[in-house]
Parts: structure tokens; sequence; C-alpha cells
């Protein structure tokens, strides 16, 4: 068994696309409009060609009595984000800032035994950037 897809709620596809994909680096996989204007949209890294991250708007299957609780969650950063390792957390941590993303965390290293960094994407994930110490 191993992982395929993974998921995060985003407010903006476009917005997510631009920075998952021009500041972040990684590779589109789908970007397809299905019925009712449902996109279908993932982003990877080009080194794990079989891992997909959905950047999905809230919408079905969610029930429409908990879009404003998730979009409220979201706006405050409240849900869960993604780790990636890098081979070096400082070099990304000068890139992504450079790039405008809003920094959480700059460079640390943890107890736990890494080396690691936050940042916030424009829907308020927290996207995290570690390296093993």
């Amino acid at each position: 068994m191993k992982l395929s897809h993974t998921f995060l709620f985003v407010h903006d596809q476009d917005a997510a696309l631009k920075f998952y994909r021009d500041v972040i680096g990684l590779e589109v996989r789908t970007d397809e409009t299905i019925e009712d204007g449902y996109r279908w949209l993932t982003v990877g890294p080009a080194d794990q060609p079989d891992l997909e991250i959905g950047l999905s708007r809230i919408g079905p299957p969610v029930p429409p009595t908990d879009y404003e609780a998730l979009h409220s969650l979201l706006a405050k950063g409240s849900l869960q984000g993604i780790i990636f390792e890098v081979d070096d957390v400082d070099a990304k941590f000068e890139q992504v800032r450079a790039a405008g993303a809003e920094v959480m965390q700059e460079p640390i290293d943890q107890f736990y035994g890494v080396r690691d960094c936050a940042f916030r994407d424009p829907s308020g994930n927290m996207i995290r950037f570690s390296s093993p110490r």
C-alpha cells in the first residue's frame, strides 16, 4: 500500500496553482474542469511522480451546512497543512520568502531532529519545509 493522493482546501484554485507551481516548484499533474464547473487540480513533487496533492475548493462532497465553518477554519489557518522534505531548508526559505509568501517561522533546529521553517499558502494553509539534521 502507498499514498497516491492527499488534498488541501483552497479558496482560489488559480492563486493556489501559482503558489504551488511557481513558488514552491511542484509539477501540475491534472488540471481538468468537469461537469458543473468542478475543477480537478492536482500538483506534486518531481521526485514523486505517483503522489498527487489535490488543491480543492470547498464544495461537494462537503455538506452545504459545513461550507461556512470550513471557510472560516481555512481563513484562520486552522486546517491541516503539509510538510515537504528538502535538501536545504535555508535555501528553500529564502526562495519562498523572496516570492512574497507569508512567513510563519524562520528556519530553526527542532528538538525532534529536523531543521524546518513554515509559511502560509494564499488560502492560509501551513506549508512546512524540513531537512533532517
